[in-house]
């Protein structure tokens, strides 16, 4: 999966939202938990596994 399709399907099923701008990441908050979590803007690579799971379980996206 990559980045882009990933922030997509996050936007479309969680309420998730763009919080601001980290040092080196985009922050994230999952408005249902309250847990911030970084994201990425390489739209067009691939997630590596452990990646994808850590921002799986923060976002609460289902595929």
């Amino acid at each position: 999966m990559k980045y882009s399709e990933l922030e997509k399907a996050i936007k479309q099923t969680t309420n998730c939202r763009f919080l601001r701008n980290g040092s080196n990441h985009p922050l994230w908050i999952n408005q249902d938990t309250g847990e911030i979590f970084a994201m990425s803007h390489h739209g067009s690579q691939e997630v590596k596994p452990g990646t994808l799971k850590s921002i799986i379980k923060s976002s609460g996206v289902n595929f």
